[in-house]
């Protein structure tokens, strides 16, 4: 009779394979990471502490390759690409743009010499959600598209959306915010914040302007906003930049220059005509670009992100993540999805992550 029962029972073995099989098909996702441009770039990863680690920290991708990446559960950090990257005599490794300073190809740990775009996620988050973003808080080096790819019959929700910066930023960035080759044909490699390029702590967000209340867009922060209205362009940006989808069943591609960044010859010209802005009209009255001028009247036509922005940010809202510019790990997601409780509560965030301020005032600004 123990024989025959034993005969019947599955083996043990058997029932852990398919346990194992099953939660693993719930829970997979990849990264994919692509190189639409017409040079090497090298992504360079950095993942948040305490956060699981992915497989790697950096490689390389010729133009046209791509690889995948899986992502374990509860995953968060940050993405970027490095560019213009040579090994010396003594075998260091450095890049121009997105240096990471460990001095291998993989970044080991080390986080993005600015101005680099990031990738930023966190996976599993409040809710059980994913918490995505680009931004250019740390300035800019490359355009960059992140796309979501529901699996599983994920339920994806309305904030579940690409995101990103398609548009070459470096010919039209101001004169002040310009990084070079260091060469003499004066070719911009990446443009700088206004928080790298002074220091201050009004366009650092610091100090008395460490807050939501105080710290404001600049016209430089609005350059960046305008060219790119869905990637973070300050340290308060969350109402129009933080999106959300579905945890569990839900991919993500990252892909640098993606093929929406063609433009035309006279758009080039009129790219490179951009005027130099004075980084001494920082003023609420003086120097400010209030958030109500900017609406998708202004950025139609300039990033094709842009046209697809539907849902607009109730009042009620409130923005309050706080980004840390520099390479440290303090601008990554935070580990509760990546907003903090402040202002409306972090429900009410949730909500209204990834909302899209087409007319009025930013959440929480008060008009200049």
């Amino acid at each position: 009779m123990l024989g025959q029962e034993q005969h019947r029972r599955p083996p043990i073995v058997l029932l852990l394979l398919i346990l194992i099989v099953y939660v693993s098909g719930v829970s997979s996702r990849t990264l994919t990471i692509a190189n639409h441009c017409g040079h090497t770039v090298w992504p360079g990863i950095l993942s948040s502490s305490g956060s699981p680690a992915l497989e790697t920290t950096g490689f390389a991708l010729e133009p046209g390759q791509s690889r995948s990446l899986p992502a374990p559960h509860g995953w968060s950090g940050r993405l970027w690409g490095r560019t213009h990257c040579t090994v010396d005599s003594t075998g260091k490794f450095a890049c121009v743009t997105g240096n990471c300073g460990s001095g291998r190809l993989d970044c080991a740990g080390h986080g993005a010499k600015p101005p680099a775009t990031l990738a930023e996620f966190t996976f599993d988050g409040h809710g059980g959600m994913d918490f995505y973003d680009v931004s250019l808080v740390d300035g800019y080096n490359l355009p960059m598209l992140v796309v979501p790819h529901h699996t599983h019959g994920a339920a994806a929700g309305p904030n579940c959306v690409l995101t990103g910066c398609v548009m070459d930023l470096n010919a039209a960035c101001p004169a002040e915010l310009r990084v070079g080759m260091g060469s003499d044909d004066g070719r911009a490699v990446a443009c700088r914040s206004a928080c790298e390029a002074f220091g201050s702590a009004e366009h650092c967000c610091h100090g008395e302007h460490g807050n939501p209340n105080t710290c404001w867009p600049t016209a430089y922060s609005q350059f960046f906003k305008k060219s790119c209205p869905r990637a973070y362009s300050y340290a308060y940006d969350d109402a129009t930049s933080t999106f959300t989808c579905g945890g569990g069943g839900v991919s993500y591609s990252i892909t640098f220059c993606p093929s929406t960044t063609r433009r035309s010859h006279r758009e080039q010209e009129a790219a490179s005509a951009s005027p130099t802005l004075d980084p001494l009209r920082t003023s609420p009255r003086a120097g400010r670009v209030p958030t109500r001028n900017l609406s998708l009247a202004d950025v139609s036509g300039i990033d094709p992100i842009a046209e697809s922005a539907s849902r607009p940010c109730s009042s009620s809202s409130s923005s309050s993540r706080g980004r840390a510019s520099g390479n440290g790990i303090a601008g990554a997601p935070l580990t509760t999805g990546g907003l903090r409780s402040g202002g409306g509560g972090q429900g009410s965030q949730v909500e209204e992550a990834g909302c899209w301020a087409a007319v009025g005032t930013l959440p929480g600004r008060a008009a200049a």
